[in-house]
């Protein structure tokens, strides 16, 4: 998916909602641990709900990977089920080089045909480049994050003729290795007020924005200061819509929230398109 048609989404559902599909065997609704397959029968129920209101979905892979074979055979079979119109994000973090860097690219958009991957930059260059090799597919580059922990690097200040901080750095020499039709970076929703800075070293590209939600970043600060000319930003909610209840009508739940987000999100492009 390109940009275009990226933002095409966006328009033609007035809404720029990423699901995050952290899908916890343990917090899923009782009934449904029955099932042959619960973590599948949990997704599509709400992939039904939700689809028609957000325009992604992000998997994150440890989620998956905990639950070994079967639980990549749930993955598999959710990205099946997806409709292709919607853009798929592999939350996997990745940051190794050279041919691993080539392995993981050929698992996630080739085996498992993802849209985009997040990746890790802190190895540099050769860890985000071979991802880069492969057309129509996108990076979602790390750049500053939401945990409590982000301030351990990302806000140390590198040192040259102008000193700035890792996160800029990482952002203004990323630049060189892809353009905003194949680039996005992750920014985290509790860090909105970097977002007008962040906006003056990358007007065009997309951001891809955790933490509003469970988490507590506020959707309307994320719009003021990050939203651009064909509203740059997928903000994803995970634990706030998947698990908005846990009995039979979790899925109607989930819907009521995405919905509520979905709503907030139209007034906001309306506001700032």
């Amino acid at each position: 998916m390109d940009i275009a048609a990226l933002f095409g989404q966006i328009q033609q559902k007035a809404s720029f909602l990423c699901v995050g599909l952290d899908t916890d065997l343990s917090k899923i609704p009782s009934h449904l641990r029955h099932e042959k397959d619960p973590v599948f029968a949990f997704n599509q129920q709400i992939i039904d709900a939700t689809h028609d209101l957000c325009i992604a979905y992000k998997p994150n892979l440890a989620f998956y990977e905990a639950l070994g074979p079967k639980g990549m055979e749930s993955l598999q079979q959710t990205l099946s089920y997806l409709p292709k119109t919607l853009f798929t994000i592999a939350d996997a973090k990745r940051g190794d080089i050279g041919n691993t860097a080539t392995l993981y690219a050929r698992a996630y958009f080739e085996q498992m045909s993802f849209d985009a991957i997040t990746v890790a930059p802190y190895m540099g260059r050769d860890s985000v480049t071979p991802f880069l090799a492969f057309p129509n597919k996108w990076v979602i580059l790390l750049a500053l994050t939401s945990n409590t922990g982000s301030d351990d690097f990302q806000q140390c200040l590198v040192a040259g003729d102008n000193p700035e901080p890792l996160f800029q750095k990482v952002i203004r020499t990323s630049q060189a290795w892809a353009g905003p039709d194949q680039m996005m970076y992750v920014v985290g929703a509790t860090q909105a007020e970097k977002l007008q800075e962040i906006r003056q070293l990358i007007p065009d590209h997309f951001l891809l924005v955790p933490g509003v939600g469970a988490q507590g970043g506020s959707l309307q600060a994320v719009a003021h200061y990050g939203m651009n000319a064909k509203c740059g930003l997928l903000v994803n909610a995970s634990r706030s819509i998947l698990y908005a209840g846990n009995g039979r009508d979790f899925a109607k739940e989930a819907r009521k929230a995405a919905l509520q987000m979905q709503q907030e999100m139209q007034i906001l492009l309306d506001r700032y398109l």
